[in-house]
């Protein structure tokens, strides 16, 4: 049976240079409609994360959520996904201070779709946001991470900063803690603090 991270490898081989006749092919096969454009792997966790929390089956409803591997990236991925290639639906989720180059790549592959909804500075500073930096800590804490954390906050290049900031930070120090930390945070949200971007994707879908 064909599944969605065949479908994502095939496309980060044809984004990297090989062909694009794999993708096609399992495009097909899934019924896929729409890809979901992220910038990296813990935008994907989170939004995965919520479509468990929502008991969507996502690749069910012909919708493949995609990691680019970077925001600059995108313009290859519109190229390959959107009409001059696969010809599918395009959305996503962007930081506000790279906008501007979805907006251009939804432009010159004139890809149908509600285009990209926008993050102010990232995924992860909206869900902070939406969460307070308490209960992050106590999420920190639960996942025994609370002695790193303390470590990081005494290092001088921290001090002053508002706590946000801090937390913000921390989560992308050391490899592979973005990611499971994208997976925690949605899933320690109520329903009504999911943050209007994350949201509003899923009200798209």
């Amino acid at each position: 049976m064909v599944d969605i991270w065949a479908f994502r490898d095939a496309v980060g081989r044809w984004a990297a240079g090989g062909p694009g006749g794999p993708a096609s092919d399992l495009a097909v096969q899934l019924g896929l409609r729409t890809a979901v454009l992220l910038e990296g792997l813990s935008d994907l966790a989170a939004v995965e994360a919520l479509s468990g929390r929502r008991s969507r089956d996502l690749a069910a409803e012909g919708v493949c959520v995609v990691s680019m591997g970077g925001a600059m990236n995108v313009g290859r991925y519109a190229g390959l996904l959107g009409p001059p290639g696969l010809g599918l639906r395009l959305t996503g989720l962007c930081d506000e201070r790279e906008q501007g180059y979805y907006d251009r790549a939804l432009k010159q592959t004139q890809a149908p779709g509600p285009g990209f909804f926008v993050c102010v500075a990232d995924l992860e500073d909206e869900l902070i946001r939406a969460l307070g930096t308490a209960r992050i800590e106590e999420i920190i804490e639960a996942e025994g991470d609370l002695r790193a954390w303390q470590t990081f906050l005494r290092q001088p290049s921290h001090h002053g900063r508002p706590r946000q900031q801090q937390l913000r930070r921390f989560l992308g120090t050391k490899k592979g803690r973005k990611i499971r930390y994208g997976r925690l945070l949605v899933e320690a949200l109520h329903p009504g603090q999911v943050p209007a971007p994350l949201d509003d994707l899923f009200r798209s879908l």
